[in-house]
Order: structure tokens, then sequence, then C-alpha cells
């Protein structure tokens, strides 16, 4: 097989580049701009173009397929000489799709905890050897990528809501038709594509009903928005509710990880793995060693009295649970916490509201933005006050530069002090590692 990437420097576009070079697959690919870790990755496999822009040239009849990023815009070169001469054009979840149609395939959907999700079902089918094809938003430990393709039985893949490309504007979970779908929580995000909650909401009815003939829907049993979809699928779907795994069980199998969201999240994992036949007892063994995927609840530093952690909380429920599960494992420490606005919902002043009182349970609290963000968003830049307002938590800061957010975790660092780092970005390059090191000794 022959297959073209447009865009290929994407995060989910270069995991997949690599998966089917790995199958033997001849891979070629394009972008405008392809940023670590995408671009020392894609060097690795060989895989990184010769020169960066587009080049209808590489479009030729010889091609199997190409496979269109979200990244590529309609009017991109390479794009109009594919259709041009009829080369066949998936979007990332079509190809997905395509190459699993005939697998089992266990798709998690919700608003938050896909991620975390994931990685629970794949850590515990490799603890137990079970081999698998997957897709996952996050880079694990103990697999090498975040995309695999075999000839495995079965397929595990995060469930983004997101729309599948610039041609398909289709959220990508709605083309999965799972055998065994999760839903694991419904909150509002991605305005600019969903501009009401009950927009929102509807997405995941039709991911429900794209629920593969005599399949299962796994569900949390606590959010009234996912019971309503439950209640209302077909009647050869099986469902399975489920909700925060009991304490009784967490002694009996103690773990690595912590906080209420995991508890629930290790239960849909649980749940869904019970539906191919893995015993409940062999499941949570297997979970003990689990230590989480990257940017959730990721511990950087710690020593006696001191930790710094990173996570990927961004939207209001996310923020919420994140500080929560914090002061939850920690009662006795204080709580510095630190939130980038990146994504395009969090940067839009109509959405800001949803965060009021999320940061309420952390000591000292500070929100940072980069105008470049809102620039590229094509936003108005942010007002200072309407965040204070927004969030309504006494005490806040709001910072705009990558300085300033050091120079406030290192005023902050004092001893039976947690740090908390939360961002679906990058601060703007800072490093958290090296931030540690200055504020933990050992």
């Amino acid at each position: 097989m022959k297959i073209h990437f447009i865009a290929i420097g994407g995060s989910a576009m270069h995991n997949l580049a690599i998966a089917l070079k790995q199958k033997g697959y001849q891979v070629s690919g394009s972008d405008d701009e392809i940023f670590e870790p995408a671009k020392s990755r894609l060097d690795s496999y060989g895989l990184l173009p010769e020169n960066i822009g587009w080049y209808p040239e590489k479009i030729s009849n010889d091609l199997d397929a190409v496979i269109l990023g979200m990244h590529a815009k309609e009017d991109n070169p390479e794009l109009l000489k594919a259709k041009e001469i009829g080369v066949k054009i998936f979007s990332y979840p079509e190809y997905l799709y395509e190459a699993s149609k005939d697998k089992t395939r266990i798709v998690i959907g919700g608003s938050h905890g896909k991620t975390t999700i994931t990685a629970m079902i794949l850590h515990v089918m490799q603890k137990l050897g079970i081999e698998t094809d997957y897709m996952v938003g996050a880079k694990l430990e103990g697999f090498d990528v975040m995309v695999k393709m075999s000839d495995a039985k079965y397929m595990v893949l995060e469930g983004d809501e997101y729309l599948s490309s610039t041609l398909d504007r289709r959220p990508k979970f709605h083309l999965y038709k799972p055998n065994i779908a999760i839903i694991n929580g419904i909150a509002w995000d991605h305005i600019n594509v969903f501009p009401t909650f009950d927009i929102y909401v509807e997405q995941f009815k039709i991911f429900a009903d794209k629920i593969a003939e005599n399949g299962s829907l796994v569900y949390f049993q606590d959010d009234e928005n996912i019971c309503k979809i439950a209640k209302g699928v077909r009647k050869d779907i099986k469902t399975y509710p489920y909700r925060e795994l009991s304490q009784e069980i967490v002694e009996k199998y103690p773990l690595q990880i912590f906080g209420k969201h995991n508890l629930i999240n290790l239960n849909a994992a649980m749940t869904a793995l019970e539906q191919i036949g893995v015993k409940r007892e062999d499941f949570l063994s297997a979970i003990q060693s689990f230590k989480g995927a990257s940017k959730r609840l990721e511990l950087v530093k710690k020593n006696s009295k001191q930790a710094l952690y990173t996570d990927f909380a961004h939207s209001p429920s996310k923020l919420k649970a994140t500080v929560e599960a914090m002061k939850s494992q920690f009662p006795d420490r204080k709580l510095t916490a630190v939130m980038e606005l990146h994504t395009f919902s969090s940067l839009t002043k109509e959405f800001l509201v949803q965060y009021a009182h999320t940061m309420d349970l952390a000591d000292e609290t500070a929100i940072y933005f980069n105008s470049h963000a809102l620039e590229l968003k094509r936003l108005p830049n942010l007002d200072k006050d309407l965040i204070y307002s927004c969030f309504q938590k006494e005490g806040l800061q709001v910072l705009t530069t990558k300085e300033d957010v050091e120079a406030f975790v290192i005023n902050n660092s004092k001893n039976n002090e947690n740090i908390l780092m939360m961002s679906s970005s990058t601060f703007d390059g800072l490093d958290l590692k090296a931030l540690a090191n200055k504020i933990i000794k050992e």
C-alpha cells in the first residue's frame, strides 16, 4: 500500500503515519509546519518531508490513498490535486474505521477522562497478554507509539468529538461505529463548533446511535444527560452503568493513581473490558501497576514535603476535578494551582463564565494566557478584569508571560506546598522539569 499524508505533522497524523510505516506500507507526507516532538519522531522513522510546504507533484495515480489532516484547508494544493485526479481521500478517523471494520472496536467517548480510560484499558490488555490495535491521544508508558495497526482482533480508540477534517465536518467519534462504547461525562466544550450545550449533547446521542448491531454502551450513571441517552438507545444495545469505584475495592487493590475522577475512569475501563471476558479480579490486579497517562496528574518531581504535578486540565469540569483530586490526596498541604487558557473555548469571553469557582479549593491561584494564542485563533484580546470576574476566586492572579508564571511558582514553592500546572499546551515552552528542579530539592 502507498499512502500520502496531507498535514503529516499533526499529533494524531504523524502517529498514524509511523504506524503504517511499521506495518510495511510506503508512506509519504507534507506539511507547512512541523513542531516537536512530531519532527524528531518523523525523522527517526525516515518520514520527515525533505522540504516544508505543499507539493502537488507528490500526488499521483499510483497512490492507494491520501489521508487528510484537520490542519489542511479546503484550498490546499495537494488536496485539490488529489480531488482532480480521483485519488481516494480519507479523513484520519475514516481511515481508522476502514482499518478496523472487521475488528471488535472499543471506543471511549466523553468530555473528560477519554485518554486516561483508554490508557487504563491498554495497560490491562497488555498486562493480560491480549493483543490489540489502538489509537490514544497521549504517550503511554510501555507503548512505543500512540497508534498501532496490526492483525489483532481488537481496536481501542479514543473517541474525540472534534471535527474530522476540512472536508468532513462530522465529529471523529461518529465514524468509529463501536462494538463497545463508553460515555464518561458530558460538559460543554468546543463552542466554535457546537455553539450551544444542547447541540454538544446531541453529538453524544448520535455517537450512541452509531453503536454496531448488538453492541454495548458503558455509561456514567451520575450524569443525567448521559442517562437520557442510555435510556433512548436501540433495543439491541446492552447498557452497563457505572459510577466511582468503591473504597473497599481500592483498599484491597492499592493503586498508584488518585482522585475521585480516576476511580470513575477506572470503573469505566473495567466495565468495558468485562464485555470481552476480562474478569474483574484480573483487571484490578493488572491496574495496580498503572501510573497514569502523560500529563494526566503526572508527577514531575517530589520530596517529602513538596511535589509538582502537571495535568492536561483545560475545560471547567477537568479543572475542578483535578484541583479537588489534589486537595483530597494531600489535605494537609497548601496547593498552588496555575492554569493556562489556550483552547478556543477557554479564550472566548462567552465561555469563560463556565469557569466560576472551579479553582476555589486551591490556596494560591493564577491564570496564564498568551496574546499570541488569541491572535492565531483570531479572537479579541482578553481583559484581566473579565478573567477575575469569571473565575470568582479571591486572590487570583492573571499572568501574561511565562517568566511571570515561573516567578509566581517559585514565590509559592514553600515547604508543605504542592504545585499543580494545568494546560492543554506548554505555558509558552516553560520547562516544567527545570522549574521543578529549582524549587524541589532532594
